[in-house]
């Protein structure tokens, strides 16, 4: 029996272990079965080879729990060791510098596996004591046993084991009781072992026998040793990918198609992504993509690997050249994770290339669910814009689709402005916004729905883009203000009947939080709305574009900046200034005569003290234009409460304001509920 020092410049390798692996302790058990896989598969090799003439016979690997000893063991029959190899590679690890490994990788399990060839030695990370029981597949090997309670001590000595290859025992430490519950074990090797290259039992299948689920002598293999991204894409047909993307994602729509990758230069990689049906809330679609390493799962958090907006895929990526022990800052320096996330860019823009010229009536039918994904990749990515352009699509509000640079050439002729500017008519809601989708069909405009998640920050982006453009929402003005040509038409109504309109409108319109109105009066014919209203399109965009950029929050506290336009051609508004003259004539001329006067008065004032420095004005002046601009505030005052006092009674005006807030989704509440009531007095 051989006892000895395992070869390390500290006694505190396991506290170390115990410590900065315990945030990722779970991986042992990834480390523990790989480790027993790549054994069989060396075997494998060396039979391949005429090394090895045995019979090979089951190489499944298990895994088999002990509850009641406190046990996890796991076993293969792969090459085994003799005890000059279990010396070699269990008991001499080579350790330098302990405190600099200790600041350098604290919380990077992997990190440390990895750079210290630690796999075997995670298993402390759960256990108190490890039991190494081998058999090299050498002839006249005799089995060893290796024994280690958590400190640098261990035993080596002779055992019997009839059979070649490993068995590691692991007693599970007192504050690691978890990794005896079946289902714990379950769960990990599901999601670290689910397609390793060699078979993996845990226990036996069950069945039900007599109202109960009972065990049957038949292994439980709880991986796929063949993964679809495996096999040749040639031989596979596409029930094959969709139930391939069920296996992986059970409770998920099935995907609109998928990629199979296949790599052999400059770098090694295989894998398939598939493409889901994605219409908003990106963060929950993130990372879906598994990466492997030889098909031992290392991370889903992929990000580095693939571009930010590939995270949107789902699927499954396999490369030798990303090691186990990935990790943050290997992943940002590596040359070859670099290699990978180019090609895997520009093989997703090909094949939704390819898909859009195959067929494109069926990619015109994915559009919506692609929208996203696209948009954000144009958004993040300035080559896939290059890439995207000629397949990105546009959707007007009657469900046609367009290319870029078809949709250029539908709309140059009749929506272009007087400074040569190609106007984007667009809406978000073609429900709520119809009336004014309807009004600028009417003048001949071309109208897109950008109803998704990213379309805001995606206009602003095209509006950068696109040679001398701009995006309008179609609610933003009139509809013969929305693309200005020389041709405006103007108003008929004087400077005086204006502001009364203005006024009427303006004191009864009500008390929004966070909304502001202003009320100007715009000629939009007989057959337009009598009341529109429109929102301001730079700061609504403004707000809107703040919900994705930091630091643009104050956008978010400002309110919401409306107009409210009084067509001046409809019988209604006309009705509503007739009326207004004749109940306020006669309250409102002694004070028009008086505003006029006053008015003039300062006027005179202004006049006298134009071209005087102020020292040179005496303070009686000053007092008297002080008093004067006061007289027609005033008066300003009075006739603006005439006004309000004559509309508040006017039904016409109040059911115009609603009518047009409730076409906005503006009207709520009680004044929706007075609308209501107004509207069934009106019909009597």
């Amino acid at each position: 029996m051989q006892k000895g020092n395992i070869g390390v410049t500290t006694e505190n390798i396991f506290p170390v272990i115990k410590k900065f692996l315990y945030s990722d302790h779970e991986i042992f058990l990834r480390e523990m079965v790989s480790n027993a896989v790549d054994a069989t598969q060396k075997l494998k090799t060396l039979a391949a080879q005429g090394d090895f003439k045995g019979e090979m016979g089951d190489l499944t690997v298990h895994v088999n729990l002990d509850k009641d000893k406190g046990t996890l063991t796991i076993s293969d029959r792969g090459i085994g060791m003799t005890a000059d190899e279990v010396d070699r590679y269990i008991n001499q690890i080579a350790f330098s510098g302990v405190n600099d490994f200790m600041e350098k990788y604290k919380d990077k399990a992997n990190a440390i596996i990895g750079h210290f060839g630690l796999g075997f030695y995670s298993a402390f990370m759960v256990s108190k004591k490890v039991e190494i029981v081998t058999r090299s597949y050498k002839d006249d090997a005799k089995a060893v046993k290796w024994s280690c309670d958590g400190s640098p001590s261990y035993t080596l000595e002779e055992t019997e084991k009839e059979d070649r290859g490993t068995d590691i025992i692991l007693y599970i430490d007192d504050d690691c009781k978890e990794f005896l519950e079946k289902a714990r074990i379950e769960s990990l090797l599901n999601k670290y072992c689910k397609f390793l290259a060699v078979p993996v039992a845990f226990g036996k299948k069950t069945e039900w026998k007599d109202g109960k689920q009972v065990e049957t002598a038949e292994d439980n293999i709880i991986n796929d040793v063949e993964p679809l991204w495996t096999a040749t894409p040639s031989q596979l047909k596409d029930e094959d990918y969709k139930k391939f993307y069920r296996t992986l994602y059970p409770m998920h729509d099935e995907p609109l198609f998928w990629i199979h990758l296949n790599v052999d230069y400059p770098f090694h990689l295989t894998g398939i992504l598939y493409f889901p049906r994605i219409k908003s809330n990106i963060e929950l679609q993130r990372n879906k993509i598994q990466l492997y390493c030889n098909q031992v799962f290392v991370t889903d958090q992929v990000e580095g690997i693939v571009p930010d907006f590939l995270t949107l895929l789902h699927g499954v990526i396999d490369s030798p050249d990303i090691p186990l022990n990935v990790s943050r800052s290997y992943l940002q320096s590596d040359a070859n994770v670099k290699k990978i996330s180019t090609y895997i860019t520009k093989k997703v823009a090909d094949r939704l290339q390819s898909l859009f010229k195959a067929d494109r009536k069926a990619f015109e039918e994915k559009w919506d669910d692609l929208k996203l994904f696209i948009n954000y990749g144009m958004l993040s990515q300035e080559d896939f814009y290059d890439r995207a352009k000629d397949f990105a699509l546009m959707k007007d509000t009657d469900g046609k689709y367009f290319t870029f640079e078809e949709y250029k050439t539908l709309i140059k002729d009749n929506q272009t402005d007087k400074d040569g500017n190609l106007v984007y008519l667009y809406a978000n809601d073609a429900t709520e916004q119809y009336s004014y989708i309807e009004a600028a069909k009417a003048k001949g405009y071309s109208v897109l729905l950008m109803d998704g998640e990213l379309d805001t920050p995606a206009i602003s982006m095209l509006e950068q883009k696109f040679e001398k453009s701009r995006f309008t929402r179609v609610d933003a003005d009139i509809a013969d203000r929305l693309i200005t040509k020389d041709d405006e038409k103007k108003n008929e109504l004087g400077e005086d009947e204006s502001a009364k309109l203005s006024e009427v409108f303006k004191t009864q319109m009500p008390k929004i939080d966070k909304a502001e109105f202003m009320v100007e009066v715009q000629p939009m014919g007989e057959n337009g709305q009598p009341v529109l209203v429109t929102q301001n399109e730079y700061m609504r965009r403004m707000k809107e574009t703040s919900k994705y950029q930091p630091g643009m929050s104050f956008y978010m506290q400002m309110p919401d900046s409306y107009m409210v336009v009084l067509n001046s051609d409809h019988p209604l508004i006309k009705r509503v200034l007739d009326e207004t003259d004749k109940a306020t004539a006669d309250a409102l001329k002694p004070v028009e005569a008086e505003l006029r006067g006053q008015e003039a008065r300062l006027a005179a004032i202004n006049q006298s003290q134009s071209g005087k420095k102020d020292e040179e004005i005496s303070q009686e002046e000053k007092d008297d234009k002080a008093n004067t601009q006061k007289a027609i505030n005033d008066q300003r005052a009075k006739k603006t409460q005439i006004l309000s006092e004559y509309a508040a009674g006017n039904e016409v005006v109040h059911q115009l304001i609603d009518l047009a807030l409730l076409q906005n989704g503006m009207l709520k509440g009680q004044r929706l509920n007075d609308f209501l009531k107004r509207s069934v007095d009106l019909i009597k």
